[in-house]
C-alpha cells in the first residue's frame, strides 16, 4: 500500500534542551502532515550555545541504522539534512542520498556551519568543501548569507543589491542545486526587512520575500525556515509560496516570543506558532526579482 503521508528522512542532531534541529524539524513537518523518520547524527543535552552541554556522537551507529532501513525497504519522498559534525558524517549523508533518493524524492541540504560572518567553532574549511559536495546532490539548499559566502569562497557582504543577490543565487545554482535559497540577506534596498531570496534554475526566475526585522536573535529560526520550506514544497507549493510561508512562520514565532520577557537562553516559543501552519498559503508576501 502506498504511504498516505509524504515520508521525510531527517538527518540532524537532537538537543534535549533548546528548540533546534530535530526538536524543530519533527513538530514542524508533522504539523504539516508529513511522516518524519529522524536519523540522529548526535544527541546533546542542550544546543551548543549553552555552556556545559554534553554530546554523544552517533557517527559509529549511523551505518547500522541505514542498513536496517534498507532491509525494511523504506522509500522516501524527501531527504533533509542539517547540522553535521564531521566530514565523515557528510560522506555518510552523501551515500544516503545515493541509496534512498529516487526520481521523485526531494533532497534538501541546510549547510549549517556559520553565521554572523564566521564559521562555527566546530567547523573547518574541510567541512566547507564537504558541504559544497553535498549541495551538488541537492534540489534545495538553504544557506544563510555567511554560509553562502563560504560556499562561494567570497567575503561576507555588508550589503547586497538585488542584482548582486541574483548573481549570488546563480553562482550557488552552478554548484548543482536546482533551487538555491539564501536567508538573512542584508539587502541594501530593504534594510528594514529580514529578507530571503531564491532561484529556480529550471525556469530561470528569482524570488524575494521578507518580513519586518525584530531587534532580537533567537535560536532555531534557521531550522524552522528550512523545515517549513521542505514541508511546503512536498505539499505541492510553488517555490515562491513555499518561501513566503517559511518567512511568515518564522515571523509569527519571533513576534509571539518577543512580547515575553525572562525566557532565557534565547528560547523561541515554537509551539505557540505551530497552529499557523494549518492556515491556507498566503501568496501576497513575495516578489519576482526582475
Amino acid at each position: 500500500m502506498r504511504n498516505p503521508l509524504p515520508r521525510v528522512a531527517a538527518i540532524h542532531d537532537l538537543s534535549g534542551f533548546g528548540r533546534c534541529s530535530l526538536t524543530v524539524v519533527i513538530p514542524v513537518l508533522s504539523t504539516m502532515g508529513l511522516e518524519v523518520c529522524p536519523l540522529p547524527t548526535a544527541v546533546l543535552s542542550a544546543h551548543t550555545d549553552i555552556p556545559g552541554f554534553q554530546i554523544l556522537d552517533l557517527t559509529p551507529q549511523i551505518p547500522a541504522f541505514v542498513k536496517h532501513w534498507r532491509e525494511l525497504g523504506l522509500k522516501f519522498d524527501g531527504i533533509y539534512s542539517g547540522f553535521l559534525g564531521s566530514a565523515e558524517q557528510a560522506a555518510m549523508v552523501s551515500d544516503f542520498i545515493d541509496v534512498f533518493s529516487g526520481p521523485d524524492c526531494l533532497v534538501v541540504v541546510d549547510p549549517v556551519m556559520a553565521d554572523f560572518g564566521k564559521l562555527y567553532a566546530s567547523m573547518t574549511q574541510e567541512m566547507v568543501g564537504e558541504m559544497r559536495k553535498l549541495s551538488a546532490k541537492a534540489h534545495v539548499v538553504t544557506p544563510n548569507i555567511t554560509e553562502a559566502a563560504f560556499m562561494l569562497d567570497r567575503p561576507v557582504p555588508a550589503r547586497l543589491s538585488e542584482g548582486e543577490v541574483k548573481e549570488w543565487l546563480a553562482a550557488l545554482a552552478d554548484l548543482g542545486p536546482t533551487m538555491p535559497v539564501i536567508t538573512s540577506l542584508p539587502l541594501s534596498s530593504r534594510p528594514e526587512l529580514s529578507s530571503v531570496a531564491a532561484h529556480n534554475r529550471e525556469d530561470g526566475r528569482f524570488w524575494l520575500a521578507g518580513r519586518p526585522l525584530v531587534p532580537y536573535q533567537y535560536h532555531g529560526t534557521g531550522d524552522m525556515f528550512s523545515s517549513v520550506l521542505t514541508g511546503s514544497i512536498l505539499q505541492g507549493d510553488s517555490l515562491p509560496v513555499a518561501l513566503d510561508r517559511s518567512c511568515q512562520f518564522v515571523a509569527t514565532a519571533i513576534r509571539t516570543t518577543f512580547g515575553y520577557s525572562g525566557l532565557g537562553h534565547n528560547e523561541i516559543l515554537l509551539e505557540r506558532a505551530l497552529p499557523s501552519l494549518m492556515a491556507p498559503p498566503n501568496s501576497e508576501g513575495y516578489d519576482l526579482l526582475p
